[in-house]
């Protein structure tokens, strides 16, 4: 089972990445550009068959290594569901 994660900094949370690229952009002469967040996006292949154990299994993995809930957010995408 395919299962994707995407994970975005809370709103209000500094993001010196997404300032830099967002600079790199006006430079390039986009400047209809104003403003851009940076994340992580993981895909994981699961060896469930289960979509409710999936998502359990998968919400602990972001809790405990995926994303830092004190900065981050989380959003879980299961293929088939």
């Amino acid at each position: 089972m395919r299962v994707k994660v995407h994970i975005t900094l809370k709103d209000g949370v500094l993001d010196p990445q997404g300032r830099a690229i967002s600079r790199s952009l006006h430079s390039m002469d986009f400047r209809s550009v104003q403003e851009v967040r940076q994340g992580k996006y993981i895909e994981l292949e699961l060896d469930e068959t289960s979509i409710i154990q999936a998502r359990k299994h998968v919400t602990e993995m972001c809790k405990q290594l995926l994303a830092n809930l004190v900065i981050e957010n989380y959003s879980i995408e299961i293929d088939g569901e």
